[in-house]
C-alpha cells in the first residue's frame, strides 16, 4: 500500500486513458504528458499503461508499507529510487515544467472506470483527486522492464498541422510567440499574445475535437486542448499539435512562452 501523506493541490491517478469512446461522449483523458508516464513505467518494469500518480506544479509526500521501487519523470530530474517500508519520500516540486509522474513497481491498483484508472477532471470520471491520508493499493503487474528511457520530446515551437477551420481566422501573425496564462489546466492550455482575429463571424455548429486541437475564441487568443478536453466545441480550430509535441504542451507552466507556427 502507498499512503498519500501530503497531496498538494492536484494529485491524480493517471494511465493512458480511455481511447475509442468519443462516440459515447467520453474523451480519452489519461496522463497529460503520456511520454513521461510511459518512461516512468518502463523504469520500474511496469507495462506502459500502468496507473501512476501525476502532480501539478507543487510537491507531494508519499509513504509505503513495504519496500518498493519508484520512478520519477517529467518536470524533475528523472530517476529510480527505493522507498523502504515505513519510509516517506517527497516528490519534488515541478521544475522546468508543470507535471511530475510517479510510477510504483506494480502500478497503482485502484478500480478502473470505463477501462481506465485515470481521473478526467472535466467529466468527473475515475478516482477523485487524492487527499492527505488516502491509501492506494499497489498491484503486481509487471512488464518487460525496458531499461532505456524514451527521449523527452519537448520543443520550443509547436508546428501545427492545419486545422479544418483555418480559413475562418486571420493567421497571418503566425509564427509568433505566446505566454501561457494562469487559466490553463488539464482541460486546456490558454495562451495570451498576438490576436488571431476571426474573418468569418458566423456561428459554427459544435464539431468534434481531438487532443492538441487549437481553438480560437472571439477574443483571438488561442486555446490548446489538453488531456481532459471536451469532445466537441464551436470555436474555429486552426490547427492541431502533433501527437509527438503534446508532451511540450503538458509541461507548459503559467508565464512560460511558446511559439505557434503552421506547417
Amino acid at each position: 500500500m502507498l499512503t498519500v501523506v501530503r497531496a498538494g493541490p492536484l494529485l491524480t491517478v493517471q494511465d493512458l486513458g480511455r481511447p475509442g469512446l468519443a462516440h459515447l461522449g467520453v474523451s480519452r483523458s489519461g496522463a497529460a504528458d503520456r511520454a513521461a508516464l510511459v518512461r516512468a513505467n518502463r523504469m520500474v518494469g511496469n507495462p506502459d499503461g500502468a496507473a501512476c500518480l501525476e502532480t501539478t506544479l507543487t510537491s507531494a509526500v508519499l509513504s509505503s508499507d513495504e519496500d518498493v521501487m519508484v520512478a520519477l519523470t517529467g518536470a524533475v530530474t528523472e530517476r529510480v529510487v527505493g522507498l523502504g517500508r515505513g519510509e516517506a519520500m517527497t516528490v519534488p516540486t515541478a521544475h522546468g515544467g508543470a507535471r511530475v509522474y510517479v510510477a510504483v513497481a506494480g502500478g497503482i491498483d485502484v478500480a478502473p472506470v470505463l477501462g481506465s484508472r485515470s481521473r478526467d477532471v472535466l467529466a468527473g470520471l475515475g478516482p477523485a483527486p487524492l487527499k492527505d491520508g488516502e491509501v492506494l493499493p499497489v498491484g503486481a503487474a509487471r512488464g518487460d522492464g525496458v531499461p532505456a528511457a524514451l527521449p523527452d520530446p519537448r520543443v520550443d515551437v509547436l508546428a501545427l498541422l492545419p486545422g479544418p477551420r483555418v480559413d475562418r481566422v486571420d493567421v497571418s501573425a503566425l509564427p509568433c510567440e505566446y505566454v501561457v496564462t494562469r487559466l490553463s489546466s488539464r482541460i486546456a492550455v490558454r495562451l495570451q499574445g498576438p490576436a488571431l482575429p476571426h474573418v468569418d463571424s458566423s456561428e459554427l455548429p459544435s464539431e468534434g475535437l481531438v487532443p492538441g486541437a487549437v481553438q480560437v475564441p472571439p477574443d483571438g487568443q488561442p486555446v490548446i486542448m489538453l488531456a481532459d478536453f471536451p469532445i466537441t466545441g464551436g470555436y474555429p480550430v486552426i490547427g492541431v499539435v502533433p501527437e509527438a509535441q503534446l508532451s511540450t504542451v503538458a509541461q507548459l507552466r503559467p508565464g512560460e512562452r511558446i511559439a505557434l507556427a503552421l506547417q
